[in-house]
């Protein structure tokens, strides 16, 4: 069997019993990027060079016993707005282009402790804003399963990664859905943990409130391993909690006999497509028959997310971005008039079009005229949506619900009608805005072969319980290879 067809837990156990070579490993990696990257334009950056070095590194550790975790020597890719010493990190937008941190991410020291093999970072909506990765200033990320639709943003770099193999995981960040949303669209599994529970230093911020990074992987059993090693309380995050117990791989038990799941009536409404419900609820029937009491209920103030939540991540975002200013590091205008003028220029210039949008929003709305009317008035509604998912969560342990409403849209159909591609989160958003856990999981795919994702929301820490319900659906499926893998990395362009 082919190195990047393994899933990374099964192939860290290969490395581990000296069956393979990290080198081998990592070459294996940057094989299939040479195979497939032009089709599917994944990453922004790559290192082979340091890669090997580093591979030789974590060999020479594993062979002293050092280092013997289940993803040692594992190639892992990483989406480009977490710091990466050494290596570029530009949040796809040109006002951070040729920007190298001099510091890793708390979650990149985790992976490197661990023994892991960074091999580049990956494209994204510019700095998280999109559902696409189309906003992104360098390329348009293609859909490993058919590459004239998107794979689903921000993260679908690092998912068309994971499921073009061109990685054995991924590491991406979710703040309105950008893990669960592309996991769902390329048919990988996206895991977005409880806010706190993965430390954010080192993350480039949008909206500080609802930003988390997670794993992006081929099953469960690798999003929960990868959980094991990024998860921990980190004092340089003022927003990380100490968890009692980090073991999530102790969730991987293929029993969910007497689990309370409920399925909120208010997620089947119009707008979902027939195929993605049947979908879903073919996904409650199995759980059922598995011994799991499947009920409907009615979750209320679905319809106040989506504005509650873009209303927050802008005006956080117009704060987080007002560092960017040309001065320090990042792009600056060649020509301008004074200060003012070269922070204008620079802005003006660096900046894409969806980004300027959500700053101008989130400026509006903080504005003196506008801030109670509007950023007050979402967060109380924020509120509300915690009370409400605190409620449902007092009769079920697990909610079960479509991931999107729809499979992945052609390229170029969701950026032209931007309140549609907002719409489009409508089934991930609530999860932020009340800091819940939750995991996408393939459940199938549509009439025209393009993957549909089932999502498990969970309480506040309780991502065991998520894991546990996952990993006993994916018991009955199993993974699925995409299109341009089973081909061996054909360039030819399909169509639908």
């Amino acid at each position: 069997m082919e190195l990047m067809q393994l899933t990374a837990v099964a192939l860290g156990k290969k490395l581990r019993a000296g069956e393979v070579s990290v080198r081998e490993a990592v070459e294996a990696a940057f094989a299939q990027i040479e195979s497939v990257e032009d089709t599917v334009g994944s990453f922004v950056t790559t290192d082979k060079d340091a890669a090997l070095r580093r591979a030789e590194q974590v060999q020479s550790l594993m062979a002293e016993g050092k280092i013997m975790g289940p993803l040692a020597g594992v190639p892992v890719a990483v989406k480009d707005n977490i710091c990466t010493r050494d290596l570029p990190t530009t949040c796809s937008s040109r006002i951070l282009e040729g920007f190298v941190p001099t510091y890793n991410a708390e979650v990149i020291d985790r992976l490197m402790q661990a023994g892991a093999v960074v091999i580049g970072k990956t494209n994204m909506d510019e700095f998280a804003m999109g559902s696409t990765t189309e906003t992104s200033a360098y390329k348009i990320t293609r859909n490993p399963w058919n590459n004239v639709h998107v794979p689903g943003g921000s993260s679908g770099g690092s998912c068309a990664a994971v499921a073009a193999e061109e990685c054995s995981y991924a590491l991406g960040s979710d703040t309105g859905g950008s893990i669960r949303q592309p996991s769902s669209f390329c048919g990988v599994t996206g895991l977005k943990p409880t806010y706190g529970t993965v430390s954010r230093y080192g993350l480039i911020a949008y909206g500080s409130s609802l930003d988390q990074i997670g794993p992006i992987a081929k099953d469960v059993t690798d999003c929960a391993a990868i959980l094991d090693v990024i998860a921990s309380h980190d004092p340089k995050d003022s927003t990380s909690v100490r968890r009692e117990s980090y073991h999530f791989t102790d969730a991987l038990v293929d029993d969910v006999k007497g689990l309370r799941v409920g399925i909120p009536r208010d997620y089947f409404i119009d707008g979902l497509d027939d195929e993605v419900k049947c979908a879903v609820l073919y996904v409650a029937e199995e759980l059922r028959k598995k011994g799991a009491v499947v009920e409907e209920f009615d979750l209320s103030l679905v319809e106040y997310a989506i504005p509650a939540y873009y209303i927050i991540a802008s005006a956080e975002a117009s704060s987080n971005l007002a560092r960017f200013d040309g001065v320090k590091y990042g792009y600056r205008a060649k020509e301008y008039e004074g200060l003012h003028d070269m922070y204008k220029k620079s802005r003006s210039e660096g900046f894409g079009q969806e980004v300027k949008r959500r700053i101008m929003l989130g400026s509006f709305v903080l504005s003196s005229g506008y801030y109670n009317a509007y950023y007050i008035k979402a967060l109380k509604t924020k509120a509300l949506i915690k009370q409400a998912f605190d409620k449902a969560f007092a009769h079920y342990d697990i909610l079960l619900a479509p991931t999107a409403p729809t499979t992945a849209p052609k390229i170029g159909k969701s950026l032209s009608d931007p309140i549609k591609m907002y719409l489009g989160d409508i089934y991930t958003i609530s999860a932020n805005l009340a800091g819940l856990p939750g995991i996408s999981v393939p459940c199938g795919t549509d009439t025209k072969g393009l993957p549909i994702g089932v999502q498990f929301l969970g309480d506040c820490f309780q991502e065991k319980t998520i894991i546990r319900a996952a990993y006993a659906f994916e018991q009955i499926r199993g993974y699925q290879r995409c299109p341009i893998c089973e081909r061996g990395g054909s360039k030819d362009e399909q169509t639908i």
